[in-house]
């Protein structure tokens, strides 16, 4: 599990590295994964799955046009995270894109 950690926290640290001074944030233990919180909301979480974003549904629709953007499930054969994208590695890779979309989350979540 602290691998999922680890790679959660590199990746915020790449693009959002002032995050934790601007929103609460905190990184917690969820079924196995690591999810990130802002404010009390889950916006982000790490697991065996890959790394997977809550999106607004606009944004969502979008990425899911893209043939290798899974929709999220903490397990195999669990229910499906409708809210949630999990990002292949050419967009985890994509440095501005990863930036964006992590804004969108933060944005999303953080919006109520």
């Amino acid at each position: 599990m602290s691998e999922h950690l680890d790679s959660l926290t590199e990746l915020l640290e790449q693009v959002r590295p002032a995050l934790a001074a601007t929103h609460a944030l905190k990184l917690k233990s969820l079924f196995g994964a690591t999810a990130g919180y802002v404010n009390g909301a889950i916006f982000i979480s790490s697991g065996r799955f890959g790394i997977a974003l809550r999106l607004p549904p606009e944004t969502l629709t979008a990425l899911f046009k893209e043939e290798d953007v899974e929709p999220l499930r903490y397990f195999p054969n669990g229910h499906i995270k409708k809210e949630y994208a999990v990002l292949p590695k050419r967009i985890l890779a994509d440095g501005r894109r990863l930036k964006s979309l992590v804004d969108a989350s933060i944005e999303h979540v953080t919006r109520a």
